[in-house]
């Protein structure tokens, strides 16, 4: 019969771990700013912190405005300029101008370097 050599079992046991926690790297969106559901004064710029590094050349954003005080109408995009912040954490979205009375909403799409995408959103209101 033959033996497993303790080695061996380490080396698997090791690689086991480093493959869980790589699979685990996936960005989360820990915070934004204005926040989910805020209602206030128009933003000039929407801040979305992540939780890895994110690698911006696959990572953006999208601005739209769903809903106008008195108008139903489908979603609308809205020009604005998306970049990364001074922390590589941090995604940043800057109108092109300033946004009026309604309901927006932020489709973004985050990739770290395990270059899984992961998507969501934010949702706020401009009084």
């Amino acid at each position: 019969m033959r033996l497993i050599k303790p080695t061996a079992v380490v080396i698997a046991l090791l690689s086991g771990l480093l493959m869980s926690t790589l699979a685990q790297a996936h960005p989360k969106l820990l915070a934004s700013t204005p926040v989910e559901g805020a209602e206030g004064a128009p933003p000039d710029k929407i801040e979305l912190h992540f939780s890895e590094n994110l690698v911006t050349q696959f990572s953006g954003a999208k601005l739209l405005m769903t809903e106008m005080a008195g108008m139903a109408h489908a979603p609308m995009p809205v020009k604005a300029k998306v970049s990364g912040g001074s922390d590589p954490k941090t995604m940043l979205i800057t109108p092109t101008a300033p946004l009026v009375a309604g309901t927006y909403k932020v489709e973004w799409r985050a990739v770290s370097s395990d270059t899984h995408p992961i998507t969501g959103s934010v949702t706020f209101k401009v009084k």
